[in-house]
Order: C-alpha cells, then sequence, then structure tokens
C-alpha cells in the first residue's frame, strides 16, 4: 500500500482502450493537491480474515443525577451511622478495674506498730522527754542516737507514715480513680475505712445519678424557625477511668454534646402535642448516649424543659399562631352554622310544613345563614 500527493489536472484527456477503441475521460477532481491512497487489488478479494481489532478498555461513564429523595435519606443515614461507627474514641485499654486495697484496720495496726517502734527506739537511744524516762526508769541523755538507733527510727517512721498515710474513708456515690506516675492503677468503690497505698495520686469521681439543667440553647424545629430550648440531662459517670482519664472534662464534653445534639434534630415546636415532645426527647437521649458513651458517661434522659421562639422571629410566630387560631374559629363557626340551617331546611320539608321551589330553597338558606350568624356574633360563639 502507497500513498502519493500529486497535483491533478482539471482536464485528464482520452486514452485508448486494449482493444484499440477510445476510453472515456475521467471526469476532473474537484480538489486539488489530495492526498489518495491506492489500495491494491488483490487486497480486496483476500479470503484470509483480518485480524481482530486490539481491545480497549474503556472507563465507565459517570452520570451526574440526584436520586430521589427517600433514597437520597436513606443513604444520608447510612453514611452518618458508618462515619459514628469510624470515629476515633476512646483508647481501649482504659477500662474501669478494681483497684486493690486492704480494710482501714490493717492501716490503723501499721500506723500503731510505727509509732510504738517509735518510742521503743528513742527509749534505746536515751533521747526520751525527761518525764517519758523517769517513767521507764532510764535517765534522760544517757546515751546518743547512733546509726542502728537512726535505721531504726527510719523504719518504724516509714511503718508508721505508711499506716497512717493510706487510710481513706469511701463513701456511698463516690469513687476514687487511682494512679502511679501517670499510670491506670484501678479504681475504689468501696465504703468504709480503707487502706490505699499512699504513694498513689487519688481522683475524686462522683458516681451518683446526676441532673444537668442548662441555659437556654440555640435550635431549629422542622420548619427551620429559630428556637431557644432549655434542657434537663439525667446521667451519672459509668466507667469512672474514662471519664476521668479518656476526655479533659467530661461535663463540659457533655455540655457539648447536647448542644451538637440540639443542632442535628428538629425540636417540637411551642404548643405541640405529647406525642411530637416524646419523639423529640427520645431522639435527643439516644443522640447524646451515643455520643457520651466512649467517655464512660451513661445518659439516661435528655428532655426538652422550655421551649420558645427565638427573640428575633417571636413576635411574627406569635402573630402567626394568633392567625391560624382566628381562622380554625371561623371554620368551626361556619361548619356550625351550615349544619344548623342544613337540619332546619331538612326537618321543614321533610314535615311538610313548606312547600319550596329551588328559588325559594336558596332564599331561605341565605336568611337562615345570615340569622344563626348574627346570633351567634351578638353571644360571641
Amino acid at each position: 500500500m502507497t500513498t502519493t500527493t500529486s497535483h491533478v489536472p482539471e482536464h485528464v484527456p482520452e486514452s485508448e482502450g486494449p482493444d484499440g477503441g477510445v476510453a472515456a475521460a475521467r471526469p476532473a477532481r474537484l480538489i486539488h493537491t489530495e492526498s489518495t491512497t491506492e489500495i491494491p487489488v488483490h487486497l480486496l478479494f483476500r479470503e484470509e480474515p483480518a485480524a481482530p481489532p486490539a481491545e480497549v478498555k474503556l472507563r465507565p461513564a459517570v452520570v451526574a443525577h440526584r436520586p430521589p429523595p427517600e433514597k437520597e435519606d436513606r443513604d444520608t443515614r447510612d453514611i452518618g451511622v458508618r462515619a459514628r461507627a469510624s470515629a476515633p474514641g476512646v483508647d481501649p485499654d482504659i477500662v474501669e478495674r478494681p483497684a486493690r486495697v486492704l480494710p482501714g484496720i490493717v492501716g490503723v495496726l501499721a500506723g500503731v506498730c510505727g509509732a510504738a517502734g517509735c518510742a521503743v527506739t528513742a527509749w534505746w537511744a536515751g533521747v526520751l522527754p525527761p518525764f517519758a524516762a523517769e517513767a521507764f526508769g532510764r535517765p534522760a541523755g544517757a546515751g546518743g542516737p547512733g546509726p542502728a538507733q537512726w535505721a531504726a527510727f527510719a523504719g518504724a517512721g516509714a511503718v508508721g507514715l505508711f499506716g497512717f498515710g493510706g487510710l481513706a474513708r469511701g463513701r456511698t456515690g463516690r469513687a476514687w480513680v487511682l494512679e502511679l506516675f501517670g499510670r491506670y492503677r484501678g479504681t475504689v468503690r468501696g465504703t468504709g475505712l480503707l487502706w490505699v497505698n499512699p504513694l498513689l495520686l487519688r481522683r475524686r469521681v462522683d458516681v451518683r445519678l446526676r441532673h444537668w439543667r442548662g441555659e437556654p440553647l440555640p435550635a431549629a424545629d422542622r420548619g427551620g424557625v429559630a428556637l431557644r430550648v432549655s434542657v434537663l440531662v439525667v446521667w451519672r459517670v459509668r466507667d469512672t477511668a474514662r471519664a476521668t482519664l479518656g476526655v479533659e472534662d467530661h461535663e463540659g464534653y457533655l455540655r457539648a454534646c447536647v448542644e451538637a445534639a440540639l443542632l442535628r434534630v428538629p425540636v417540637a415546636a411551642p404548643g405541640a402535642g405529647r406525642g411530637a415532645v416524646q419523639a423529640t426527647q427520645d431522639v435527643l437521649t439516644r443522640l447524646v448516649a451515643a455520643d457520651a458513651g466512649p467517655v464512660g458517661v451513661e445518659v439516661c434522659a435528655v428532655r426538652p424543659l422550655r421551649v420558645e421562639y427565638a427573640p428575633e422571629v417571636a413576635a411574627a410566630m406569635h402573630r402567626r399562631r394568633l392567625a391560624a387560631l382566628d381562622a380554625r374559629h371561623r371554620a368551626s363557626v361556619v361548619g356550625a352554622v351550615v349544619d344548623s340551617v342544613e337540619d332546619t331546611v331538612t326537618r321543614l320539608t321533610m314535615r311538610g310544613l313548606v312547600d319550596l321551589d329551588d328559588y325559594e330553597r336558596q332564599v331561605l338558606v341565605k336568611d337562615l345563614t345570615v340569622a344563626f350568624c348574627a346570633g351567634r356574633g351578638e353571644t360571641g360563639a
């Protein structure tokens, strides 16, 4: 196969055919200096199949379209669930476990033994006060403390300090989180007199059922109208280790969770029914409990106490509510008047008291309607 590029004249002269005749002249080309490709004749009648074209892998086309509303809501919920599942949580190694403590009597005995050891060592070293020396029959200042006496003093003093210094009083509804050089060593939930290692750092945690009533927080109803909501949060610390070590301030974290939930959940508008209020409470409780659970805080209930419109929309919403109440009252009055007129006309016709044609019936209905409306307006019904 060859490719040639040439200038073709406008007229091609006639040529002699193979039998000596004159062949017809070829028409002149309309496009000059064109590129032509000559295909050999034997390729036109070739019986061998041509090689299959190379397969080209195409990427699927992406068509932008908006999913149906229900599918979009479902996808949004799924994305929210996956986001919450993949969100980083507290270190799984931080889990509450009981600490090793001893009864308080052990600390008392150790402290008494240490004090007694110090007294005996002082008698041995001869450094007792004059009245104590006379009582024990040993003259004061008879001798000085040596290395052995100093070692005995140190040992007895350490025992006494550890014994009395580790005494602690456990109370119902309160716990201690113990740490040793920054490492969690356990939680003490016992009550009564206990002995805890005095080298451990103690953090007191309130594990009683508590409630928190915050100041009005921003929210919105289903129509997007701005609200101010005061909520009552009933909660308690379930895992003291996570509440103390997993977050800087678990009470502040709980307040932030409540604020975030109010911005995500449409709150029932003022004057809504009990069912709408209960539904709002259930959704708020689930959301706050899911957010505060990883830090060891158990949320029992999140109840909206006071719901009011924001100051910037309060006047407009008040007028809107009054207009709705007035329209509802008018509709009920009109319905009652129509029912009364219909009942009156039906009774008059069925009892045969009047025989009315269509025009007379319309006039009667009009007069009765005006009369009933005027009567209700005078009585204030």
